[in-house]
């Protein structure tokens, strides 16, 4: 099966798997393989009973009830992905932003990284990298490492590791680790909208989705631009 056979079978299953258990399955779904990555975007999804939370401001509960059932998916999630294109996932990260009724889904493949030059090395990087450690800091700290990839011209996707402060990880330790995530994505999310990335990156910002593993102490960022020509 080719690879875009493949995109299109996992697009079907991530759509039918949501429907089933969130009660409504997003509208469209994009699914990209760039070796050592696996992105699945979701577009329109928000349940009738989540859009009435919203509304109400009351997007942790959605947040809370997601990430419930995420993490019941994971290892159906994993298994498809190891029989339908025989990629072997390591770690699954994910995020929504309710806003926009949108969501992603980010893989991270048991394999060494395929990406060419061109992905590693654009021409924003240091100045994107300068950016992301200007937001750390307000956050947390400063990241030990920052790594970025352009997947392709609508899709950059940052990883941090290294980043969390002493009452982060007595959090952690403590067992808050939702309430913990639910409040890094709120506060976090506002200093990247509040970023200078659209200058930087000379494109328009579509959505931000941003997700940690607090064992690793790590983090991905991932930026969706809008559907333009992105300069490099």
């Amino acid at each position: 099966m080719d690879k875009r056979s493949i995109q299109s079978e996992l697009s079907s299953y991530i759509g039918k798997l949501l429907r089933d258990n969130f009660g409504k399955g997003p509208s469209s779904v994009f699914v990209s393989i760039e070796e050592p990555y696996i992105t699945i975007y979701l577009k329109g999804f928000l349940a009738p009973m989540e859009k009435v939370l919203v509304n109400q401001n009351n997007t942790s509960n959605v947040e809370e009830t997601r990430d419930l059932l995420m993490q019941e998916l994971i290892p159906d999630i994993k298994a498809t992905l190891r029989a339908v294109a025989g990629i072997e996932i390591e770690s699954l990260y994910y995020d929504w932003s309710l806003s926009n009724r949108s969501g992603m889904i980010v893989g991270i493949m048991n394999v060494s990284p395929m990406l060419d030059e061109n992905n590693e090395n654009y021409e924003q990087k240091q100045t994107v990298h300068d950016e992301i450690e200007k937001i750390s800091r307000h956050a947390e700290k400063a990241p030990e490492m920052i790594r970025s990839f352009l997947l392709n011209n609508r899709t950059l996707i940052i990883e941090r590791q290294g980043i969390f402060v002493a009452i982060e990880k007595e959090m952690i330790r403590l067992g808050f680790q939702e309430h913990l995530k639910i409040a890094k994505r709120h506060l976090e999310k506002r200093l990247l909208h509040l970023s200078s990335f659209e200058s930087i990156l000379q494109t328009r910002i579509e959505d931000v989705f941003l997700d940690w593993d607090f064992n690793l102490d790590r983090s991905y960022i991932i930026f969706i631009f809008k559907p333009t020509d992105m300069k490099t």
